[in-house]
């Protein structure tokens, strides 16, 4: 293990603390946006083409942003602004998926893989059932995942609450992390 960052520290003291005790982590990520007129509307990576876009500092990605987060706190390595804050202006606009492999680099270093990765999208509108799958694929693209232990589900708002009237969208998703020791 190489260390050259406070980061990398952390990484080594958790490593030699024991964090490769056998036991699988297992970590709950959510996260909401608001939406305005605009578009087009990313969600798990995919560029829906819409009348609707995401408020955010960065793509405003919510599905990759709750996958982050689930990670993030298999790890109690904080949450998703805390590694990438929305005060610095070097993430304005940035790829989400950016966070999500930083996520799964930070999981690799403690000697943890992801074993399987269950997503819901909350959306009123536009429908995302027809983009499921290419969220799926790119998920397990992004995770190294076969396809068949990434999850991702899509539901309304029933017409209530903030989501039910399209001002808003939200994802959550749980996440297995298991030793692995082939890393």
């Amino acid at each position: 293990m190489k260390i050259t960052t406070q980061e990398d520290l952390k990484i080594a003291e958790a490593f030699i603390a024991g964090s490769r005790d056998g036991r699988p982590r297992i970590g709950y990520g959510t996260d909401l946006h608001r939406l305005e007129p605009g578009g087009p509307l990313k969600v798990g990576g995919v560029a829906i083409d819409c009348d609707l876009q995401a408020v955010g500092h960065s793509d405003a990605d919510v599905l990759l942003h709750a996958v982050t987060d689930a990670i993030l706190g298999a790890l109690s390595a904080g949450d998703i602004g805390s590694h990438f804050s929305d005060t610095d202006e070097k993430w304005r606009g940035a790829d989400s998926r950016v966070f999500l492999e930083e996520a799964i680099r930070m999981a690799a270093e403690r000697g943890l893989a992801i074993g399987n990765l269950d997503a819901i999208i909350d959306l009123e509108r536009p429908k995302i059932r027809p983009f499921i799958d290419e969220m799926r694929q790119i998920l397990s693209e992004l995770t190294g995942l076969e396809i068949g232990r990434v999850s991702v589900k899509a539901k309304t708002g029933e017409g209530v609450g903030p989501i039910g009237e399209s001002l808003a969208l939200s994802a959550t998703a749980t996440v297995l992390l298991f030793p692995s020791y082939d890393q």
